[in-house]
């Protein structure tokens, strides 16, 4: 009773700690103060610009115009087909302001009707479409040479009233410097997450403000507009770079207040998640908004203090429900089939407690990645599968544990009759095993092939893995020969994270912590026998 009550104590005071709000100086977004301009992308739900059959209603941007003009006086686009094309009067009507898009790539039949209708609605909406953006980003994907967009921006300037511009990462201009003689003012992107030394929260601010500066400096007599900064509320470390909502709300906080002071235009990207990105981009690519993609919800109310965890009381006791459920399991065991002797007992108690207390802290928290980092109904399936095996792996390893059974092997499950088990709760505890095992490998092998985009597991991998590695402490398995499919997955997760931790660096912990994760499960499928 006194380990489950310190157990409990310890996921009461992990949570609210986890769970404390923060209140800034200044509001990320407050109707009361609006924002200059903010890039807006209409789609919701199932919704993509990368489908070409996409066709946005009047109806949906509508509803989203007259949201965002209680907090903006402006919005960026980025180009004019799906439906795009109504925004400009849509905005007329609700008082909105546009700079206009035109998406640029290598097809250009595509980029003639993108440039042909921006120049007729720079024609029809005059006083609404405030500067036409002439390409995103087009040379940093290394879709149109320097020279050809100089002489489109010319060509369309030639065109229109509206004061004309293309807009990119920051250093792509001081590489492509004859652009600047093209447009009439400079349009640069500031992502210090993306940068390639990402730079932390806290000193994004002053990292976009430098960058301006030194752009400034490059081309004196030009205004330098930066036409995207902002921060992900969710997704992967990229070194010391924490994607959270309340460094989110910090970022855009801390910019706002440094381009009130310092007098220079800003564009926040951006309005609203965009849930379809996840699909190219991870997680972290769907979430830059400030608004939720599907209920449209601002995601900081002016007023109201910000916390990375805003449901921490649920997920408290929901993590202090499974810590009791653990402990229940492994009293039960306890209680039919007594082990001796008392020291053994003891020992392993203490064992039940720490995989209790771990699956108690950690459990609210990947439930809530589950829900930000799983897209489509294979994502779904894949990391609640996890979940459930890391919910599983301490509930069945507390019987083992009390049991003095060693850890299910691969062959109990899968082997020839001889090795089979017969045991429910040991097939079931293997399986919990097993499916860590594949999903947790094929998360290994992402991070070391492909790894830009993919989220650290960190909460439901150590979940599974401390129970398990526990089990091959104090119940360590018999002799016999070393299973091939264990080794093989043990030789993954060590390789993981020797190159994992070597290339995402020191500062990141969620890595390092993942890591951490693959070396037990390493250890634990290392040891298994047959």
């Amino acid at each position: 009773m006194t380990l489950l009550l310190i157990s409990l104590g310890a996921i009461a005071a992990a949570w609210w700690w986890l769970g404390i709000p923060v209140s800034l100086v200044r509001a990320p977004i407050d109707p009361s103060d609006k924002v200059q301009c903010i890039s807006y992308a209409p789609f919701r739900n199932n919704q993509t610009s990368l489908a070409p059959a996409t066709q946005v209603t009047p109806e949906q941007i509508a509803e989203d115009l007259a949201q965002l003009a209680k907090i903006s006086n402006c919005i960026r686009t980025y180009a004019t087909d799906l439906g795009l094309d109504q925004i400009p009067g849509l905005a007329a009507k609700a008082g909105l302001k546009v700079i206009q898009g035109i998406f640029l790539d290598r097809d250009r039949k595509k980029n003639a009707t993108q440039v042909e209708t921006a120049i007729r609605l720079a024609k029809q909406y005059p006083d609404t479409i405030i500067a036409l953006v002439v390409g995103n980003e087009v040379l940093l994907r290394k879709e149109m040479a320097a020279s050809d967009l100089r002489d489109l921006i010319r060509s369309i300037k030639a065109q229109v009233s509206v004061p004309v511009t293309y807009a990119d990462v920051w250093e792509f201009w001081l590489s492509n410097r004859e652009l600047s003689d093209a447009v009439d003012f400079i349009t640069i992107h500031i992502l210090p997450y993306w940068e390639n030394i990402p730079i932390p929260a806290e000193h994004a601010a002053a990292h976009a403000d430098e960058m301006r500066r030194q752009i400034a400096a490059v081309f004196p007599g030009k205004e330098i507009f930066i036409g995207e900064v902002g921060w992900p509320s969710e997704g992967r470390m990229r070194e010391s770079a924490l994607p959270s909502r309340v460094n989110q709300a910090r970022v855009v906080s801390e910019m706002l207040d440094l381009a009130r002071r310092e007098h220079f235009r800003v564009n926040l990207f951006e309005a609203y998640d965009e849930g379809w990105k996840r699909e190219i981009e991870g997680t972290v690519g769907g979430s830059w908004g400030l608004f939720d993609s599907e209920e449209r919800t601002l995601k900081y109310p002016a007023g109201l203090p910000i916390s990375n965890f805003p449901l921490w009381k649920l997920q408290m006791c929901s993590g202090m429900a499974l810590a009791v459920l653990v402990f229940g399991a492994a009293w039960l065991t306890l209680r039919r089939k007594p082990r001796e002797p008392k020291e053994a007992r003891l020992v392993s108690w203490l064992a039940v407690g720490l995989s209790a207390t771990t699956a108690g802290i950690l459990f609210g928290v990947a439930a809530q990645r589950l829900v930000y980092e799983s897209y489509g109904t294979g994502g779904w399936l894949v990391w609640g599968s996890l979940l459930v095996a890391a919910t599983a792996s301490p509930v069945f390893g507390a019987n083992a544990l009390m049991s003095g059974r060693a850890p299910p092997s691969f062959a109990e499950l899968l082997g020839p009759k001889g090795y089979h088990t017969e045991s429910i709760l040991v097939t079931m505890h293997g399986l919990a095993l097993m499916v860590t095992a594949v999903i947790g490998t094929a998360t290994a092998l992402g991070l070391i092939f492909d790894p830009r985009f993919i989220d650290f597991p960190f909460a439901p991998l150590t979940m599974a893995a401390v129970p398990f590695a526990a089990l091959t402490l104090l119940n360590p398995p018999g002799k016999g020969n070393r299973p091939l499919a264990e080794s093989m997955f043990a030789g993954i997760f060590l390789a993981a994270a020797v190159y994992t931790g070597l290339n995402e660096g020191l500062e990141n912990w969620q890595s390092l912590w993942t890591c951490a994760a693959f070396m037990l499960l390493a250890v634990t499928l290392w040891r298994a026998r047959a």
